[in-house]
């Protein structure tokens, strides 16, 4: 018999066992991830910044990860606050088809999608390789490895070519997000999430419309 998960809410709904629901509810709540940079053959990286990271920084850094999902719609919020200039990122997206379908990323992007590999294992990736890929892209995954742990692993991929890694080891603070952790660089007071992160780097990828021309006289 398949096991089945459901949230707090009357609303939520009931989610297969290993799904991209299911993995989702599991991995709620707000996260401290201790985060290390990697040469493709596992030299430490120093900095990432002539890597193409699209938050280039100094390595190892920490951050504070915030993942709201209520069954319907994700928000998912990132914030630099030791080792790199405090910063916060917030991407968002919505069940579709049984798949997490992310807002999009920015103009001229790829879709990007997250997907199951099975209980607790998740991936954050494009759902089709396209010219955008091209440009950027950096296949996100996320693997529970205990109650309360995590890893999450990325490979950066610039102009076609593979450039790091970066490997996030997780400790969940608290299994709700609704507020700002002690450790929150903005404060505790004001809301977790910002709007959503929007980046430029596809938008050259973007054909402007053809202007109509006149009618001959």
């Amino acid at each position: 018999m398949s096991k089945h998960i459901t949230g707090a809410r009357d609303s939520c709904p009931t989610f297969p066992l290993g799904s991209v629901g299911y993995n989702l509810m599991l991995m709620r709540g707000t996260w401290h991830d201790q985060v290390e940079l990697f040469e493709l053959d596992g030299s430490p990286l120093q900095d990432d910044t002539r890597a193409g990271s699209g938050s280039p920084g100094p390595s190892p850094f920490d951050n504070l990860v915030y993942l709201d999902f209520d069954g319907h719609k994700l928000s998912l919020t990132n914030v630099h606050f030791r080792g790199r200039a405090p910063s916060a990122k917030t991407f968002t997206g919505q069940l579709r088809d049984n798949l997490l379908v992310f807002d999009s990323l920015g103009p001229g992007a790829y879709e990007n999608v997250g997907v199951s590999g099975g209980v607790g294992i998740l991936t954050f990736n494009a759902r089709q390789l396209d010219d955008a890929c091209n440009v950027y892209m950096e296949p996100d995954f996320i693997m529970l490895t205990a109650p309360g742990q995590r890893v999450r692993h990325t490979v950066l991929y610039r102009n076609g070519a593979a450039t790091r890694t970066l490997t996030a080891r997780g400790s969940r603070l608290s299994p709700t997000c609704d507020r700002r952790h002690a450790l929150d660089p903005r404060g505790t007071e004001g809301p977790v999430h910002e709007a959503p992160f929007q980046a430029r780097i596809w938008e050259h990828l973007q054909h402007s419309p053809q202007q109509s021309l006149p009618d001959p006289a």
